[in-house]
């Protein structure tokens, strides 16, 4: 039997705890086959970002398109897009494509580097988000997508139900990890008719790099499976959380400890 194939569109990055390397483990250990199609190469660790360089979009443009011709696709997701052009070349193949599009949003590293140039924010906003199955940003993205402070459980559920009236056929996956002062954080996950919530409890860690990444994957996974979206998104949350409480001691999330059925 021939697996689910989900292709992530994001940064690499040399430390494979995020990126297209966190994707790959996670598609791994979801039981599906990944593909990707590099953006830029970080150069980088969870406790820092010393250099970006980034692929022409055109090259982008060539890797995705290649691999759309190629394989049967089951789900897309994007991480770390970087600039406008980037977003643009992504937006440009997508736009009429019938694949469950799943975007994370990544703005800035876990370290606190940014992660997309200038510009590129209003491209998300105009292009990228509407053309999306879901969403998966954390609280700061989603902040700066719509303009608003988002730092307390109240504003986390005002901000995921602006974002579902702002983009009514697009779901949003708001993580809730960035909450302080809590030993429980919540996931919401918002539609234009529902609303779920997922709970689990605060862990004390020195880093959560590629957590981001590995939701969003795990989450591509499971719609590639053919799952529900209320089920891939429990699913992702769990496998997400259970790669946290398995950190490595390098500070790196722990994908393969968990085979997926």
């Amino acid at each position: 039997m021939k697996p689910p194939i989900a292709l992530t569109i994001a940064g690499s990055d040399c430390s494979a705890g995020a990126g297209l390397q966190a994707d790959l483990k996670t598609f791994s250990s979801h039981g599906v086959y990944g593909l990707t199609a590099a953006t830029c190469f970080v150069v980088e660790t969870p406790a820092i970002v010393t250099d970006i360089s980034a692929l022409p979009p055109a090259m982008l443009q060539k890797q995705i398109s290649l691999l759309l011709e190629s394989y049967p696709i089951s789900a897309i997701k994007t991480g770390m897009l970087y600039s406008a052009a980037h977003i643009e070349v992504v937006c440009e193949i997508l736009e009429h494509s019938k694949i469950p599009l799943i975007v994370d949003p990544v703005m800035i590293a876990s370290s606190g580097n940014p992660l997309m140039e200038e510009g590129a924010i209003q491209v998300i906003r105009d292009r990228l988000c509407p053309i999306a199955t879901v969403l998966t940003p954390n609280l700061p993205e989603i902040g700066v997508i719509l303009d608003q402070d988002v730092v307390t459980e109240e504003d986390q559920e005002r901000a995921a139900q602006d974002f579902v009236q702002r983009y009514p056929t697009v779901a949003c996956y708001l993580k809730g990890g960035h909450l302080e002062n809590t030993q429980t954080h919540r996931d919401i996950l918002a539609t234009a008719t529902s609303t779920e919530n997922f709970f689990a409890p605060h862990l004390d860690l020195p880093y959560t790099h590629g957590t981001g990444c590995t939701l969003s994957a795990a989450l591509a996974a499971g719609l590639a499976k053919g799952e529900s979206l209320p089920s891939a998104a429990q699913n992702a949350h769990d496998f997400t959380h259970q790669a946290l409480v398995r950190s490595h001691q390098w500070g790196d999330l722990s994908h393969l400890d968990q085979v997926q059925s």
